[in-house]
Parts: C-alpha cells; sequence; structure tokens
C-alpha cells in the first residue's frame, strides 16, 4: 500500500526507470512508485518526463503543482481509475435529491461534532453552542446550520476579529492544509470511479472537485487542530511540509488504528453506499477528537 509523500522543491528532473521514479538534483535518489501516494511539485525548475507523467497517471498517484508562491494549484487528473467507471457514472448522474439530502445531512453533524469536540478538547465554551447548533439541524441543512457553527468555531480558536477572508499565516496555513486533503479525496474519489464535477450539495459549475468538497468537510478538524497548535509559526516551507504530512497521522476509524490517508479511502466508499442506495445506514461517522 502507498505510503509516501514526496516533496520537490528544489531543481531536478524527474524521469521513470523500473517503476521507480528518478530524482536528479543535487543528489540522485530513486523512490518505487508502489510507494507514493501523492507527489507534489512546489519548485517551477522542475523538468518531468511525459513517460514519467503517464505512469504516474496509470498508477492512480496524485501529482500537485504549486504556483510561484508554493501554493496549490492545479493537480493531474488520469482519464482512467476503476473498470466500472461507466457504470458508476451513470449511477452517478441518477443518484436521487433525496438520498444526496440525506447524506449532506450526515456529513454536517459530522463536521459540526467534530468542530464541538475540538473546542471542548481545548477547554474553549463555545462547544456548548456548538452543540445546541447540532441538535437544530434539519434535512439537508436547510436553517445552514454548518454555516453559523463555522463563525462561532473560528472566533472561539482564534479570536473574534478572526475572519477566513483575512490575510495572514493562519488562514494560509488552512488553506493549504485543505487544499492537501481536498486532492487526496479526489484522489480517492476518481480511484472508485465516480467523477468529481458531479457534488451531492456543492453545485459550482465552475469547481471540477464539487464531490470532494462535500466529502472532506468532517475531515477538516485535522487541519484545524494542526493549525490551532501551531498558530504562532511563520508559514513556510517546514510547516508547509508538516501539513502533508497529516496524511501519514495515526487515527482511528471505524475502531481500527490506521493513518489519515486510508481513513479516507474508507470513509469515501462508505458515504458513497448512500447515495449509490446501496445502504442508507452505511455512513461512518469520521469521530475525531471525542
Amino acid at each position: 500500500m502507498s505510503f509516501r509523500t514526496v516533496v520537490i522543491s528544489k531543481k531536478a528532473k524527474l524521469s521513470f526507470k523500473d517503476n521507480f521514479m528518478l530524482i536528479q538534483g543535487e543528489e540522485t535518489k530513486m523512490v518505487h512508485l508502489s510507494e507514493i501516494h501523492t507527489i507534489i511539485i512546489e519548485s517551477n525548475m522542475v523538468q518531468i518526463s511525459a513517460y514519467l507523467l503517464s505512469q504516474i497517471a496509470e498508477t492512480k498517484i496524485k501529482l500537485i503543482f504549486c504556483d510561484l508562491r508554493h501554493n496549490p494549484t492545479g493537480e493531474l487528473v488520469p482519464y482512467y481509475n476503476n473498470f466500472s467507471t461507466s457504470r458508476k457514472i451513470i449511477n452517478q448522474s441518477a443518484w436521487k435529491e433525496s438520498t444526496k439530502k440525506i447524506l449532506w445531512t450526515k456529513i454536517v453533524c459530522n463536521k459540526i461534532q467534530n468542530q464541538a469536540n475540538h473546542l471542548k478538547k481545548q477547554g474553549l465554551d463555545a462547544f456548548k453552542m456548538l452543540e445546541t447548533y447540532l441538535g437544530e439541524v434539519e434535512e439537508d441543512d436547510v436553517t445552514n446550520r454548518e454555516g453559523h457553527s463555522a463563525k462561532v468555531y473560528f472566533n472561539a480558536l482564534f479570536g473574534k476579529d478572526f475572519t477566513r477572508d483575512k490575510v495572514c499565516d493562519i488562514n494560509s496555513a488552512l488553506d493549504y492544509g485543505y487544499t492537501i486533503l481536498l486532492s487526496y479525496f479526489n484522489r480517492t474519489i476518481s480511484s472508485l470511479g465516480y467523477i468529481n464535477p458531479l457534488g451531492v450539495k456543492h453545485k459550482n459549475e465552475y469547481n471540477f472537485f464539487n464531490l470532494g468538497c462535500d466529502l472532506m468537510e468532517p475531515f477538516r478538524i485535522i487541519i484545524d487542530e494542526f493549525v490551532y497548535n501551531n498558530q504562532n509559526r511563520i508559514f513556510d516551507s517546514e510547516y508547509k511540509h508538516d501539513l502533508v504530512n497529516l496524511l501519514n497521522k495515526p487515527i482511528k476509524f471505524k475502531n481500527q488504528n490506521t493513518i489519515v490517508a486510508n481513513a479516507i479511502n474508507l470513509f469515501v466508499q462508505c458515504a458513497l453506499k448512500v447515495v449509490d442506495e446501496e445502504g442508507i445506514d452505511a455512513y461512518e461517522k469520521f469521530e475525531y477528537g471525542a
């Protein structure tokens, strides 16, 4: 099973040799493709061979490209990810609104509960307000308890003056971490044969990753907790690498010890069974910080 995240932050030439990614830079290194789940290209001075790109796509490795400020700006999306892709897409386009609403309600409740758990863990009384909102969630979250919870949550963590559009290291770290998280959800969704533009709640015609944006919500807490515990740090390359490594963070899911990357894979499979109508109760909550 793949377990490595490879970050290329300096000038290098990447090529393919005998099922290895060959990295030629200040030093020459080789990493077997079977060990890699994500590659992040942070430098614009990296050359990568077409053969390696083809093998990365075929092996279903997530490849993320960054801009001049080293922030994620795009990713490689393979054409073919699953032998049953056509059937999955036909089923996905026929998802019923009623089951999509059920799934979104479960996701929102899961997210708010994790936020409340985090606040309680940090000794912040605002968790009580979130627990109140949790009890008020209606089907499809028509009263937007998620949005109200987010405002209370972030103000409790980072102060009354904090907003998510404020230019600061905290928001830069949150955005970077969420992007890495979303990318792994995208990888998992594609590998299972689904397409990302067709979401459950997110329906932005300009967003290629609507489904990933839906399913990642309960997992944002992993990034939130790390940023809260490191809010006095400067957002630099070391900080970014620490955020990337959260994919390998040991956690529990379905009462089993695993890592975040594997938990995402299992969570997506369970969640999509709901809208595929294989089982309305198939959803497995991602409980974090309880």
